[in-house]
């Protein structure tokens, strides 16, 4: 079952999950280091960035392309690892679906 059927997650919570995903990842000097060298930005830009659609979308790729990251932050929240795919699906729009000719 797909992280989406698995859990309906309201867009207001799958924003504040990668809120404190972000939080997260600025608490520790070694993660936001590797976020920031992955995205591009430096540290004053992030505020920035939060308003820019897709952020926050990215803020939770970044965390599920890194499986020891994922566990730790969900043992910090207290959530399923899943949670964090269906987030990530409700912030950027939907499920990425291949086009089949």
């Amino acid at each position: 079952m797909s992280p989406s059927r698995q859990r309906n997650i309201p867009l207001e919570t799958a924003e504040m999950l990668a809120v404190q995903a972000l939080a997260f990842i600025a608490q520790d000097g070694e993660r936001l280091g590797r976020f920031l060298a992955v995205t591009g930005l430096g540290p004053a830009q992030i505020r920035d960035a939060v308003k820019e659609p897709g952020f926050l979308a990215g803020v939770l790729d970044h965390l599920a392309a890194d499986e020891a990251l994922l566990v730790a932050f969900a043992e910090h929240v207290a959530i399923d690892p899943a949670t964090v795919a269906a987030a990530r699906e409700v912030l950027a729009g939907g499920a990425w679906k291949r086009e089949v000719p």
